[in-house]
This record gives structure tokens, sequence and C-alpha cells, in this order.
């Protein structure tokens, strides 16, 4: 997720596209976009990206797992259709 760090540089990048003239109010609109980024970030139904990493893994394991047991199911089918072929 975004820290403070980044949401500042989003914060000052908005800030620079005033125009010139209106200088005097750009600290108060730098601190203005700071909130509504944050207060924008917040309603996001975001995970943080070790979270991801960890069902990323949780996935695979799954994955993994399904095919084994896809591979047993075969197998198994297989001996029932031989065992039945010879009766």
């Amino acid at each position: 997720m975004m820290d403070k760090q980044d949401i500042d540089q989003i914060a000052l990048r908005l800030v620079s596209l005033v125009p010139p003239g209106l200088a005097q109010a750009q600290q108060d609109l730098r601190a203005n976009f700071q909130d509504v980024l944050v207060q924008g970030l917040r309603r996001l139904d975001l995970v943080t990206r070790e979270e991801f990493d960890v069902q990323v893994q949780v996935l695979a394991r799954t994955r993994a797992k399904v095919d084994e047991l896809e591979q047993r199911v075969a197998e198994l089918e297989a001996v029932a259709i031989t065992r039945g072929s010879q009766q």
C-alpha cells in the first residue's frame, strides 16, 4: 500500500499544477490533496503486498494439491475400469 511519502509526492505533484498566481494557497491545497488522497485510499478495499504474497503462496499450494488429487482420481478410475473389464 502507499505510505505517507508516496502520498506526499502525489500531493506535491498536484500542487505543482496550480497556477503561480495561487502560490499562497499552495500549502492549503497540499494539505487538502493529502487528506483527500488518504481518505480515498482508506475507502478502497486494498491488501498489503505481504498479504497478497501470502495468498499467492496459499493458492499455489492449493493448486498443487488439486493437481495431485486429480491425478490420484484418474489412477483410481483407471484401476476401476481395468477391474470392471476383467469381470
